[in-house]
């Protein structure tokens, strides 16, 4: 009788509505390193038929793309080991929630959640305002908790922004940080994966307080000194990530991290650096799963 021959194969999940080339370069890039490695690798949208039928969906893991985290802790329910862990995902996803997991651990910028409204026609109240202004100082930065590529990031360069902001975004999750006046349009992108250093860059951008390059930042490949590897690899390692890419702003007294991305795109920190990220995390992800 034939042996029968063994096959390695893995899910990359990524979102039911990604059209972005950019985005789609992540699995893309993935898939052809698993090949190179011996895995299949079928890349599905979450919201394919395959997730409603129940057990075994004969994958070896899955490499999740995607931020929905009903859908990540089901796969696992399921017995399907995932990269990232639908908790660090969830942690992650949610600035406010990362903020709580790193604090008093990893020096931050201040950060201060807002009030959640459930009463479209309350006004924001002002004494909340005039509080955080006053905590936090002019100006100072309001983010949407859910959101990336630097959208949902706002200025509020005086009470009138910081008021209409609140105002306007009032139904949503958001927060409210002190801004870093010395790292304003630049920032220090290191990708982590298996919890080391791989590569890193520095973001500058010239017309705008957000260094991404999704918003006009350019990259240079930057060496990381001891500080910045360490304080990355800890923040890396208390939110149990295999694959991360954390941003640190430029304090006066030294880095501060400012987020921590659980599925960042590597394809600009690749072309800025010549580190191939993808092969670094698919021989990661093989290790861990077949030794």
């Amino acid at each position: 009788m034939r042996p029968v021959l063994f096959m390695k194969r893995a899910l990359i999940l990524i979102n039911a509505y990604t059209q972005n080339e950019r985005e789609l370069n992540q699995p893309r890039r993935l898939k052809g390193e698993f090949a190179r490695l011996g895995v299949e690798a079928e890349i599905l949208r979450n919201g394919d038929p395959a997730f409603l039928q129940n057990g075994d969906m004969g994958y070896d893991f899955c490499v999740f793309l995607d931020k929905d985290r009903a859908v990540s802790h089901l796969l696992e329910k399921r017995g399907l080991r995932l990269f990232n862990a639908a908790d660090a995902i969830e942690t992650c996803d949610d600035k406010m929630r990362t903020y709580l997991a790193l604090l008093g651990k990893f020096p931050m910028p201040e950060t201060v959640p807002a009030p959640l409204c459930y009463t479209p026609a309350a006004p924001v109240p002002e004494e909340f305002l005039r509080a955080v202004e006053g905590r936090l100082g002019l100006p100072l930065v309001v983010k949407e908790n859910y959101g990336s590529l630097g959208g949902g990031v706002h200025l509020a360069r005086t009470h009138e922004d910081l008021r209409a902001l609140a105002e306007n975004l009032k139904l949503k999750p958001i927060c409210f940080q002190r801004f870093i006046a010395e790292s304003e349009g630049r920032d220090l992108r290191v990708i982590l994966v298996g919890g080391k250093a791989v590569a890193s860059m520095k973001r500058q951008n010239a017309v705008d307080f957000r260094s991404n390059l999704e918003r006009g930042g350019v990259g240079e490949k930057a060496v990381l000194d001891a500080d910045a590897v360490r304080l990355c690899e800890g923040v890396a390692s208390e939110i149990g990530l295999d694959y991360c890419g954390v941003d640190l702003l430029f304090g006066r007294e030294g880095y501060l991290v400012c987020e921590v991305n659980s599925n960042a795109f590597f394809g600009g920190i690749e072309r800025v650096t010549g580190v191939n990220v993808a092969r670094a995390y698919a021989e990661y992800i093989c290790q861990k799963m077949y030794g």
